[in-house]
């Protein structure tokens, strides 16, 4: 059989040669117990065909390698994801390469690419938000799990944060303490995760005979200049709200400091509820924010449960939400007497 350039030869055409998968083809030319050893003298005997050199068998020696793929910017998404997905792992050997692909098709690409060359044997996709994106499977030829965004594809696994679950915990919280005209400052309505929290907000507020203070939500930014517009408009529209349940933690923080220059205490004259538990904010505001922590950490060990099981020989497809929990801190309390 004729030879080509080693520098040309990619894992997936040792797989291929060797008609097994290329997370067998990874298994066999790390010599991992797992293969049998007919597998691995099929696998190495293509290897050596293909010109695919020993010495390129994995990017961490005999560990097994996961590729941690990310569009998110600024790792605060991807950090704690990483974090969590390593704690899952404990003692064993395997190693976590985190590539940020910066929303760039073309970055993602190569970065799926030198993995696979490098015989990765699965990746967790992680998204810069909780809305559904387009499969990357049909171009991975190993176990995949998305994380913080739903694959479009029925028959991947997707992790995701429970928005919903979320919004209904902050909105009981704020009718126990109690406040009765509550209401609701988001991001954009083109989010996903905007709109589930807001539907679930009005689901609470319905079953105890309320109405949304100032009518609907108000949409715009995730960011605290919104957060400052939007609750001047809503104390303009409603003087008597007595609670605003934030789409995120900036938001909040801006809502906060706009009710300070409109001389309304928090949480005195109105209590405020954020979402994300982005701890250098949330912990830092004032005063610090009651908010809904997604559990980041969490849903990168589930997303690694769910890898190893793949690789294991047991994948699952559909979609996990994960709850999160509320967090109380003083943005929030009795109502001034």
């Amino acid at each position: 059989m004729g030879r080509r350039r080693s520098g040309s030869v990619t894992l997936t055409d040792v797989a291929r040669r060797a008609g097994v998968s290329v997370a067998t083809a990874s298994k066999a030319l790390n010599n991992r117990s797992e293969v049998a050893e007919e597998t691995r003298s099929r696998v190495r005997l293509a290897a050596a065909e293909l010109s695919f050199p020993p010495g390129r068998e994995t990017i961490f020696g005999t560990s097994r390698v996961i590729g941690l793929l990310t569009d998110e910017p600024g790792g605060r998404l991807s950090i704690p994801v990483l974090l969590g997905v390593e704690e899952s792992l404990g003692d064993t050997e395997t190693s976590v390469v985190l590539c940020d692909a910066r929303g760039d098709p073309g970055r993602r690409r190569h970065h799926i690419r030198t993995l696979l060359d490098r015989r990765v044997e699965g990746f967790i996709v992680l998204g810069e938000d909780n809305d559904v994106r387009p499969s990357l499977t049909r171009d991975i030829p190993v176990p995949v799990v998305y994380v913080y965004g739903e694959s479009d594809d029925l028959a991947d696994l997707s992790v995701l944060a429970d928005d919903a679950e979320g919004a209904r915990l902050a909105a009981e919280h704020l009718l126990s303490l109690p406040r009765r005209r509550v209401g609701h400052i988001t991001g954009p309505k083109s989010s996903r995760a905007a709109r589930d929290r807001a539907a679930a907000l009005r689901r609470v507020l319905d079953g105890r005979g309320l109405v949304p203070a100032g009518g609907e939500p108000l949409y715009g930014e995730w960011s605290r200049r919104w957060g400052r517009h939007a609750a001047r408009d809503l104390l303009a529209a409603d003087p008597g709200v007595d609670a605003i349940f934030c789409g995120n933690d900036q938001i909040a923080d801006g809502v906060c400091e706009a009710l300070a220059g409109l001389g309304r205490a928090v949480p005195g004259d109105v209590a405020v509820v954020g979402y994300d538990n982005w701890r250098t904010l949330a912990a830092d505001c004032r005063p610090p924010l009651t908010t809904v922590d997604e559990e980041l950490g969490r849903m990168g060990a589930i997303a690694m449960e769910c890898l190893s099981a793949a690789l294991d020989g047991r994948p699952a497809s559909g979609v996990i939400r994960h709850p999160g929990r509320l967090v109380v801190r003083e943005s929030t309390g009795p109502a001034a007497t």
